[in-house]
C-alpha cells in the first residue's frame, strides 16, 4: 500500500503521561476512534492508578513514572495533559526521547518557554503540535472553507465567548501553576481569531479582573489583524457557562453554538444581511459529529507522516506570544 501524509504507513502508537479527567473523557476515546492511533502505554505517579486506567481501557503498557512511558521503545509520541507549570520539563524530556508531542493548551506559561520547546523539538527532529482539539473537527473545516471562499462577503469580526463558575479554590486559580480565565479557556476564542483571520494581531487591547490569588478571573480582548478583522474575546471564571463563537461578514453572519464542546450533531446558525431585518429565519447548517479528538489525532499522525505540521495545526509559538501580548496590555478593572 502505498504511503501518503493522508495515509500514514502504520498506526501512531500512543503514550500519555498522567491519568487526567480529558486523558479519561477526550484523548483515550478519540485515540481509540481514530483511523491513525493506537494507545500503548499510560503513566501516572500512581502506580495503582494507571495499572487500573491500562486494565480497564485495553491499554497494553502501564507505568507508576512519566519515565516509563518516555523509556517505552513502543512508543512513537505522547501526550501531554499535565498541569500548565509542567509542560516545558516534560516536552523537553519527550523531545530527548525521541517522541512526538502532543502538548495540551495552554502549551506553556509564557512565549519564552513555548519558544524554548518549539526548538528543542526541531533540533531533536520531533514534531510538537498545541492540542487544540476544536480546529479539527468537521464543522471548524466546513466553516474555515465558506469564509475563505468569500461566502459572507469580506470577513469583518470574530467574536468569541467561553466562560464557566469554579471553585476558587481550583488549581486554576493558582498564579504558581499558570492559572488564570485567559489561559485556561481565552486561549480558545483567541485561536479562533487567529485562525480565521489567517493572520497575526498588529494591535491589542484588554482589560481583565484579578481575583483574589492575582489571576484573572474575567478577561475581554480586542485584536485588529493586518488585514482589517477585529477580533472580539471575552472569557471568565466567575460566570455562566457560554461556548461560542460568531463570524461576521459583509454578506452575513453565522453564529457556532457550543463551538468548543461540539454535541453529538453539532450546527451554526447563518444569517444573510437582511435576516434580522426583516424577520427572516437563520439558516441551520449542520455537520457531521466526528469525534474531534480523533480528528486531533490522526490530523497529527498525518503531520508526523508528512514531517511538518499541516493546517489547521500550528505549534503554539505564535498562540502564546499572543497571549502574552494580551495580559501585558491589560488594564485591571475593580468591582
Amino acid at each position: 500500500m502505498s504511503t501518503t501524509p493522508d495515509r500514514p504507513a502504520r498506526p501512531l502508537r500512543w503514550g500519555i503521561l498522567g491519568c487526567a479527567r480529558i486523558t479519561r473523557q477526550g484523548l483515550v476515546p478519540g485515540i481509540n476512534a481514530s483511523q491513525f492511533g493506537t494507545v500503548q502505554a499510560l503513566g501516572s505517579r500512581n502506580e495503582g492508578l494507571a495499572r487500573s486506567w491500562a486494565e480497564e481501557f485495553g491499554i497494553p503498557a502501564s507505568y507508576g513514572s512519566y519515565q516509563g512511558v518516555l523509556d517505552d521503545p513502543n512508543v512513537d509520541a505522547v501526550y501531554i495533559p499535565l498541569p500548565n507549570e509542567l509542560h516545558l520539563p516534560w516536552v523537553l524530556l519527550a523531545a530527548e526521547a525521541g517522541k512526538h508531542v502532543l502538548c495540551e493548551k495552554p502549551m506553556a506559561v509564557n512565549a519564552d518557554e513555548a519558544a524554548q520547546m518549539v526548538e528543542h523539538c526541531r533540533s531533536h527532529k520531533v514534531m510538537l503540535m498545541e492540542a487544540f482539539m476544536w480546529r479539527h473537527q468537521p464543522r471548524t473545516k466546513a466553516l474555515l472553507d465558506l469564509v475563505r471562499k468569500g461566502e459572507l462577503g469580506t470577513l469583518r469580526f470574530v467574536r468569541s465567548s467561553f466562560s464557566f463558575s469554579i471553585d476558587p479554590a481550583d488549581w486554576r486559580t493558582d498564579p504558581t501553576r499558570g492559572g488564570g480565565a485567559l489561559w485556561d479557556v481565552g486561549c480558545y476564542g483567541v485561536s479562533t481569531c487567529r485562525l480565521y483571520a489567517g493572520a497575526e494581531p498588529v494591535a491589542i487591547q484588554s482589560v481583565k479582573r484579578i481575583g483574589p490569588s492575582g489571576v484573572d478571573l474575567s478577561l475581554a480582548a480586542q485584536l485588529v489583524f493586518p488585514n482589517g478583522v477585529i477580533g472580539l474575546v471575552d472569557c471568565s471564571f466567575e460566570a455562566p457557562f457560554r461556548c461560542e463563537y460568531e463570524l461576521v461578514g459583509t454578506k452575513g453572519s453565522i453564529k457556532v453554538p457550543e463551538a468548543y464542546l461540539p454535541p453529538a450533531h453539532p450546527i451554526a446558525l447563518r444569517f444573510d444581511s437582511g435576516s434580522n431585518i426583516h424577520g427572516t429565519a437563520p439558516e441551520t447548517l449542520t455537520f457531521e459529529g466526528t469525534d474531534q479528538y480523533a480528528c486531533m489525532v490522526d490530523s497529527f499522525a498525518r503531520s508526523v507522516e508528512a514531517g511538518m505540521l499541516q493546517g489547521p495545526s500550528e505549534d503554539g509559538l505564535l498562540q502564546m506570544q499572543t497571549l502574552d501580548r494580551i495580559q501585558s496590555a491589560a488594564m485591571l478593572v475593580t468591582g
